[in-house]
């Protein structure tokens, strides 16, 4: 009996680490070997069956480091399905809902309500969550303009009143169910926009997505249009503007680690050979920033990063496995102590800055040559793997290298292993493992590494479901705790 009972924990266990990896990892797009035709279908298998089968779990994972697609899902599959919760699991759904929604960008929440809205989801329950979240909102006028179908479709939705008068909720209802209807709008944005259909100079007061469209229809030149603009621009959006454009004066001293990865790999060679002291320092202050208080903790640390041609990702998800690779190279230099890290690619580059997807996989070589002890013969304290888990050079040898390793030359555990994998397998409805003893996790963004260290070692087996249970409530007793702090601050 007691068998059984541990079987079926560990069943547990595994079936909630395989749904965390793919909501961290998997958003539904092409992947460089699978279609988004077949991550969709096996997202949708997934949050079915640990919905069904796991609800606390399905709902604890809002806590985690999940992707905002997936926790969008969450939210959608829970209010939708509302009737098979408690009363007590209603009450910590919506206050995990409720976490969650003011952490998405607030397009990814309009677009969560159109949802709402299509399937029918009108419980008082489902229409108090979203009220309040529009009252939370710094300024409901800026949201009318910027995204005004999805206020229009929420309020409609929760049946929001907007009182006839000059109250800024009232010219919000104006602006969006009487357009035209008053003259002009005490709201700056709300004015900015009506006269910006026939004034020209009213257009760089808008948001950027909104003014782009306005610039069009005068027919400003863009480059005009995009200094007039910039101040008005989020960070993303300068970002991608000055990327396009090819244009160094935007600061990246700010940037989030792998979205600078990103824009790094979207220069050109020569253009990253020539601001190479600028691009490495701005890599290293992001990485510092992101180890936070684990920096320099983890001891020695060596690396195999891969950088084969499947890192080129997909037309969806351009170069996101390399730059995942090149943001956790960087980590790991600031979570390493001083001098005890060492980075090896799987094409044998020794330039991080210079990396590109090329060539075959040869896991099973870089993983031989990070085992070696590091100068004055000390053995690694971590070696972290980053890699699609597609070892074919020659096939399964990284595999086969771990296991012995593991098995006959360090038995205690003196280093510790952990493969990071940021490209989820639909086929397998998990991120694909490259031995059964090495712990594996989903990763989307190299600042979530040191928390996916940390719940990568359930995969191990040696701990249960009751470990990771605890392991999840800890973490909603921190994301609740969090969110409360956040709201007495503002208020």
């Amino acid at each position: 009996m007691r068998t059984s009972e541990n079987s079926a924990d560990l069943v547990a266990a595994e079936d909630v680490l395989l749904f965390a990896n793919a909501a961290i990892t998997a958003t539904g797009q092409r992947e460089f070997r699978s279609g988004a035709l077949d991550q969709q279908l096996s997202l949708d298998f997934l949050h079915t069956y640990v919905r069904v089968n796991y609800r606390r779990v399905y709902a604890a994972s809002l806590a985690l480091d999940i992707n905002d697609h997936n926790a969008a899902r969450i939210v959608l599959g829970l209010l939708e399905t509302a009737g098979e919760a408690g009363a007590e699991e209603r009450r910590t759904e919506g206050r995990l809902i409720a976490a969650r929604l003011a952490r998405l960008p607030p397009q990814r929440v309009y677009r969560l309500f159109g949802e709402v809205r299509r399937a029918g989801i009108n419980n008082r329950r489902t229409r108090a969550i979203m009220r309040d979240w529009l009252a939370a909102r710094p300024d409901l006028g800026h949201d009318a303009v910027k995204y005004r179908s999805g206020v229009k479709t929420a309020a409609r939705h929760v049946h929001l009143r907007c009182p006839q008068g000059a109250e800024p909720l009232a010219e919000v209802g104006a602006f969006l169910f009487r357009p035209g209807k008053l003259p002009r709008y005490e709201h700056p944005l709300l004015d900015a926009w009506r006269r910006a259909r026939y004034e020209q100079g009213a257009v760089a007061e808008l948001p950027f997505t909104v003014a782009e469209g306005f610039a069009a229809r005068h027919g400003m030149k863009r480059e005009v249009f995009l200094k007039r603009a910039a101040p008005r621009m989020t960070r993303l959006e300068r970002l991608r503007t000055h990327a396009v454009a090819q244009r160094p004066d935007v600061d990246l001293a700010v940037m989030p680690l792998t979205r600078l990865a990103l824009y790094v790999l979207a220069l050109p060679f020569e253009q990253r050979a020539a601001r190479r002291a600028e691009l490495t320092g701005a890599l290293r202050t992001a990485a510092r920033r992101a180890a936070g208080r684990h920096a320099g903790s983890w001891g020695r640390v060596h690396a195999v990063l891969d950088d084969s041609f499947s890192s080129s990702g997909s037309g969806q998800k351009r170069r996101r496995p390399l730059a995942v690779a090149l943001a956790c190279h960087y980590l790991l230099g600031a979570l390493a102590a001083p001098g005890a890290y060492r980075g090896l690619w799987t094409s044998g580059r020794g330039d991080a800055l210079l990396v590109r997807p090329w060539g075959p996989t040869p896991l099973g070589m870089r993983v031989l040559d990070a085992l070696e002890p590091g100068p004055g013969g000390a053995e690694a304290d971590r070696l972290v793997i980053v890699s699609d888990g597609w070892d074919n050079a020659p096939a399964g040898l990284a595999g086969e290298v771990l296991r012995v390793w593991r098995a006959r030359l360090d038995p205690g555990r003196r280093t510790a292993v952990v493969h990071v994998n940021p490209v989820y397998d639909a086929d397998g409805f998990d991120v694909r493992r490259l031995a059964a003893g090495v712990p594996t996790a989903g990763i989307r963004d190299a600042e979530d590494l040191p928390a996916l260290v940390e719940i990568a070692r359930f995969a191990e087996g040696r701990t249960g479901a009751a470990e990771l249970h605890a392991y999840l409530d800890r973490r909603v007793a921190l994301f609740l705790g969090e969110q409360e702090t956040e709201k007495e601050a503002v208020s």
